[in-house]
């Protein structure tokens, strides 16, 4: 589906778009990838890093002007939207940006994209949009809900749009273990609760869902990869064994376990080998065989959390993973 086309990411200097676009550079050979960002500085970091690929073009823009986006997606077949405010106490001190990158520069992109013919659109998401507690989570909620009507949105157009979620991205700037391992020296390392569980999610696997998407949507759902688990005592353990575990308690915004799937979700919800759909029920699509397709619908009652999951991530398994990444860990 994207070999030989144009795709545009939104948000591309960040930890998903230094991923996605090696990756499908080398897996798809895509005829150009735009990405799309406001830091300047970060696209020229980027920018070095494939100096020479002509397939490869950077545009500085914010998804919050809509002018700029229609001139960006000019010819473009397939859009990744990754730009968002994301920090959880950023977006708390910060509502009002939060919302106009978040929710104003959502539906910026969904009338764009419509008005542009792009064909396909895949959104992140996050755990936090589920069943939200902070900011952040509710203005992922109404991004998700926005793009998933979208696609009733768009009419008699072609566009269709779909979104992706995911938890904790293992390594990625700001995350745990990059700051777990920057500290670890000083032999005393925080957890917020010694009961704290988190999905574990490589880049790599976060790619591959939205391929996943892209090849696999009819439009509206909302995809959810089945990842391991792991107790936030046990990451501090394979990150530093010697150290001390210091309990500073639950802060603001913060949940105890992710989750991904709600018991309310449920309703909607079907399993496939390796993720989970969310369908729609505007207009009946969560009824849809074409969306549907072999899935298995989940009982009532179902959630998907960190604490509840069947799959867990070992000490040492992450031990081992941290070796193989341990010169990309923090780095992008």
């Amino acid at each position: 589906m994207l070999t030989s086309s144009t795709i545009l990411i939104t948000g591309g200097t960040g930890s998903f778009g230094n991923t996605f676009l090696p990756m499908t550079l080398a897996k798809y050979n895509p005829r150009k990838v735009v990405v799309f960002s406001r830091d300047e500085m970060k696209q020229w970091e980027m920018a070095k890093k494939f100096s020479g690929d002509e397939r490869v073009r950077f545009f500085i823009g914010d998804v919050r002007d809509k002018d700029r986006l229609y001139r960006a997606l000019d010819g473009i077949d397939y859009v990744v939207h990754a730009a968002a405010t994301k920090i959880v106490p950023t977006a708390e001190y910060n509502p009002f940006e939060c919302v106009k990158t978040n929710i104003n520069g959502a539906m910026n992109l969904i009338d764009a994209c419509i008005d542009k013919g792009v064909k396909r659109v895949v959104a992140l998401s996050t755990d936090k949009a589920s069943s939200p507690v902070n900011l952040y989570g509710a203005t992922k909620l109404a991004s998700d809900k926005l793009f998933v009507a979208g696609n009733s949105y768009a009419g008699g157009h072609d566009s269709r749009f779909a979104v992706v979620r995911y938890g904790n991205v293992m390594g990625s700037r700001g995350s745990v273990i990059p700051f777990f391992m920057s500290i670890k020296e000083d032999g005393v390392l925080p957890i917020t609760d010694e009961r704290m569980t988190r999905f574990m999610i490589s880049l790599e696997e976060g790619v591959e869902l939205v391929w996943q998407a892209f090849g696999d949507m009819e439009g509206g759902e909302i995809y959810v990869k089945k990842i391991p688990s792991m107790r936030m005592v046990d990451l501090a353990r394979a990150i530093a064994p010697d150290a001390r575990l210091d309990f500073v308690g639950i802060r603001p915004g913060e949940k105890l376990h992710e989750q991904m799937i709600s018991e309310e979700d449920a309703w909607y919800s079907y399993e496939y080998p390796s993720y989970f759909k969310i369908l729609p029920p505007i207009n009946n699509w969560h009824t849809s065989a074409s969306r549907i397709k072999d899935g298995r619908k989940v009982p009532e009652g179902f959630s998907y959390t960190s604490d509840n999951n069947s799959e867990w991530m070992s000490v040492e398994a992450l031990r081992q993973w941290i070796d193989i990444n341990k010169d990309k860990i923090g780095n992008i």
